[in-house]
């Protein structure tokens, strides 16, 4: 048997195999790798010639190699343990999965409410939506801290609701759907709002991933700087117990410079920052949505811009933009939310004399909108328009338009598929006399981020809205947004747009997504309605469209 070769200097017991090109550094390692029955030549250093260890030397690697094997074994032992433990939580996972929550019909109805509205709801039954803000977990109790940017919720899952795979598997930042008896805590302990949820039903809505990508491991205060900037849009999740009592005196504003676009790369305006490419806003949607697991339903007023070559009475270069976006709801909850933010806003104008008197002047015949107002699809759209004879320019391939024998535009009936030209809207509008949405858009004709119906006839439409009002036409325009991340990488790619830059939105998907919408007033375009102006540039200050940017 070859002799085991160890140099004290210039050996390593990690990539040493005993050969004498490659010795291990210390005796011990030698024996508990080979054994006390192997031969042994050991060396100070390189220099020196290798040769027998001593009796003293060897008994004490013997104790070395002793001490090693018991850490081997402790580390065998714990491995098999966790080996053990990771094949019985598996079974309990699948075990689990068989397990299905239903909410029970016979129990009260819950009432919807946001949690800053709970309080009145104390002794009853409540429903509520949120993202999980706190999670501990005991036996056969969790205790959750949900968070929903208006307030925190203190919730307690017992029995069956703790084992479901959902519960087992339930992490930081996922949205949740939580159902009970809203009640009192008792005297001596505190909880947020001084109450708490006995749930008797829950569902998940969106996910959290653990592991490496969890929020806590992502998110924590011990982060780089560079890093904290680079997931700004997680962090303000963490901040938001910061900024919620600021906003009644402090309004925050997303950025006008920004790296990615939303409607559209033909109507960005370009310019270079700091060697980087950047561009003016057109819209502060996509960070609004970053902000609705840390504040709740968000808005803000603020100025877009959009490069188009449009010389219409409702275009602006510069204009506006009053954004909102808003979680946990569906389309017509969307719809009806913008038809009561018009008429209320309407309401206030009129109650108050100023007001009320400089719209008389303006727009004499004005009168308050009545609701519902109408919804008319964009199929029916297309077929209100043919049976009315309103009619679009006919277009070759290259979007030219198609001239008759005579020289003049050839005029064609709208198919669906077509994008509703400013004028056949605006005179349908017009006819019609009163508030309308149109909505259902064909896919192709929207932004990647907005939510698809069901497919009909092979066609795909979309979530989406305009409102349309007398004289102006389209005053705000407003949508579902796509909330499964595999579906919204699938809308990047479908317009060439690149993922990477919209990882912070992406993001959104991944940590707790959940049913949101929004949509974006123009201001100038709701004045024009308001005072009868035939052109947003009346209700402009200094207004900008194709050409002008003086004075």
């Amino acid at each position: 048997m070859s002799a085991i070769h160890i140099d004290e200097t210039t050996g390593s017991d990690t990539t040493g195999t005993g050969a004498a090109s490659q010795p291990y550094q210390t005796l011990g390692v030698a024996v508990f790798k080979h054994g006390a029955e192997a031969s042994f030549l050991t060396r100070k250093d390189a220099a020196g010639t290798y040769e027998e260890p001593t009796q003293s030397s060897l008994k004490k690697a013997k104790k070395t190699a002793e001490g090693l094997e018991k850490k081997r074994k402790k580390a065998d032992d714990l491995e098999r343990a966790e080996a053990e433990e990771k094949e019985k939580r598996q079974q309990v996972l699948e075990q689990s999965k068989k397990i299905v929550l239903v909410e029970d019909a016979g129990l009260p109805k819950a009432s919807k409410a946001k949690i800053v509205h709970l309080e009145p709801l104390r002794s009853q039954r409540v429903r509520v939506f949120g993202w999980v803000h706190r999670l501990r977990v005991q036996k056969g109790l969790i205790f959750i801290v949900l968070r929903d940017g208006t307030g925190y919720l203190q919730a307690v899952l017992t029995g069956t609701a703790t084992q479901t795979y959902e519960a087992l598997t339930l992490g930081l930042e996922s949205t949740v759907e939580l159902v009970g008896t809203l009640q009192v805590v008792p005297e001596g302990k505190t909880a947020p709002g001084g109450h708490e949820l006995a749930v008797d039903y829950w569902r998940l809505i969106g996910g959290s991933p653990g592991g490496e990508d969890a929020f806590s491991t992502r998110v924590n205060e011990h982060s780089d700087p560079s890093i904290q900037a680079d997931l700004r849009h997680l962090v303000i999740r963490a901040l938001s117990v910061k900024l919620t009592p600021l906003t009644t005196s402090w309004r925050s504003r997303p950025p006008c410079l920004v790296q990615t676009q939303v409607e559209g790369g033909a109507t960005l305006f370009k310019l270079d920052y700091y060697g980087q490419p950047a561009f003016l806003t057109q819209s502060s949607q996509l960070y609004l949505e970053t902000c609705l697991p840390s504040l709740g339903d968000v808005f803000c007023v603020q100025e877009s811009f959009r490069a188009e070559n449009s010389h219409t009475r409702r275009h602006l270069s510069e204009y506006t933009h009053m954004e909102a976006e808003l979680a946990f709801i569906d389309f017509n909850d969307l719809m009806t939310h913008i038809e009561t933010i018009i008429c209320e806003t309407v309401d206030i104008l009129l109650a108050n004399p100023a007001t009320a008197a400089l719209i008389k002047q303006l727009n004499p015949t004005f009168a308050a909108p009545s609701r519902p107002f109408l919804r008319m699809s964009y199929e029916d759209a297309i077929v209100w328009l043919t049976e009315h004879g309103i009619k679009r320019p006919a277009e070759d391939a290259d979007e030219k338009p198609i001239l008759d024998e005579n020289g003049q535009v050839l005029m064609v009936d709208h198919v669906v598929g077509d994008d509703i030209a400013e004028a056949a809207e605006r005179q349908m509008t017009d006819i019609i006399g009163k508030p309308m949405f149109l909505y259902g858009f064909p896919a192709e004709l929207k932004a990647f981020y907005m939510k698809k119906m069901p497919a009909k006839d092979g066609k795909t439409f979309t979530e989406s809205c305009d409102l349309l009002m007398p004289n102006v036409g389209e005053i705000v325009g407003g949508s579902m947004r796509i909330e499964d991340m595999d579906e919204l990488v699938a809308a990047y790619k479908r317009e060439g747009i690149p993922v990477e830059p919209y990882y912070w939105f992406t993001d959104q998907r991944k940590y707790g997504t959940c049913a949101h919408g929004g949509y974006g007033m123009g201001i100038e375009r709701f004045l024009a309605w308001l005072a009868n102006r035939y052109t947003v540039r009346e209700c402009s200050l200094y207004p900008r469209w194709p050409g002008r940017a003086t004075p």
